[in-house]
């Protein structure tokens, strides 16, 4: 077995009262890798071995994920963004590193405007901006087109069913479809996914975060006004292929960043980056997390 890997440990924590399991590796100042749909921690196993050489590293599976708590409800993105804030003072920190991917991107957007005070730094990987998401579904065809999946999510009992009974296929199609490099999805790393979301409860509670996109309470709220922008020291990566997201959110989720900041499109990628070019990611985030206290 690599050391890397043996020197990772599972652990949970009691945070805004449920359980979050995560693994962690490394020591130092804290950064929390936050994971997307229909993700879990380990879509980040490429880097947490080399992230905690330098920091001590948390990777949550967030509420209703893999191995954490399921409830029936907490799944808007303020109770989610609660979650990792209980998280990161549980863990005897004041601030951290915030880093997400996909819907964990939105959760680290919404902690940077709604507590600042709590992040030393915010990486955001093909995540755009919560109230962009929102404009965009609320627009044209081809947005309408690429976020298909949250209005079949909407109907209570079918999604649920259509997966678990096509559950390989769903998880197949949905890494693959949206992965231009497609070998960091093989088999193997597939039945992982697979397994994750066939624990009881699962696709369910997965189902609730992209419900909860389309609450008409969100989108009064996301819709009402600008946020405050974004006071932390902020990198934000996409894969130029995502057919998921449009790589134009990326300059229009921008206008929310008033710090230092800096923005890399990654050419021949989709939208699963930090497992399809897992080298650069962690190459852009060693170089940027060390600057962040000294940009701050």
């Amino acid at each position: 077995m690599d050391s890397s890997i043996s020197a990772w440990t599972h652990q949970f924590i009691c945070t805004n009262r449920i359980n979050l399991h995560y693994v962690t590796q490394g020591e130092g100042e804290l950064v929390i890798l936050l994971h997307g749909f229909p993700e879990f921690w380990y879509s980040w196993r490429f880097q947490i071995p080399v992230l905690a050489k330098h920091f001590k590293v948390v990777v949550p599976d967030l509420r209703g994920y893999n191995d954490s708590d399921k409830p029936r409800s907490g799944y808007d993105i303020d109770t989610l963004t609660q979650d990792i804030l209980g998280l990161i003072e549980s863990l005897g920190y004041t601030q951290a590193h915030v880093v997400g991917h996909d819907c964990g991107g939105m959760i680290a957007w919404n902690l940077a405007h709604r507590f600042p005070q709590s992040l030393k730094s915010l990486s955001l990987l093909n995540a755009p901006h919560p109230s962009r998401l929102v404009r965009n579904v609320a627009g044209t065809l081809d947005d309408l087109l690429r976020t298909s999946l949250l209005f079949a999510a909407q109907v209570p009992g079918i999604p649920e069913q259509w997966i678990h009974q096509s559950l390989p296929q769903f998880v197949r199609n949905y890494f693959q479809t949206q992965a231009v490099r497609k070998a960091a999805f093989s088999k193997d790393v597939l039945e992982l996914y697979e397994a994750a979301l066939a624990k009881q409860g699962a696709v369910t509670a997965v189902l609730h975060h992209y419900r909860q996109m389309l609450n008409p309470s969100l989108w009064l709220a996301k819709l009402g006004g600008p946020p405050d922008p974004i006071q932390v020291p902020t990198l934000v990566l996409w894969g130029e292929d995502d057919t998921t997201l449009d790589n134009s959110l990326l300059e229009v989720s921008a206008r929310f960043i008033q710090a230092p900041f800096r923005a890399k499109l990654i050419p021949e990628c989709g939208h699963w980056i930090q497992q399809e070019v897992p080298r650069l990611v962690n190459a852009e985030l060693l170089k940027f997390l060390p600057s962040a206290p000294a940009l701050a």
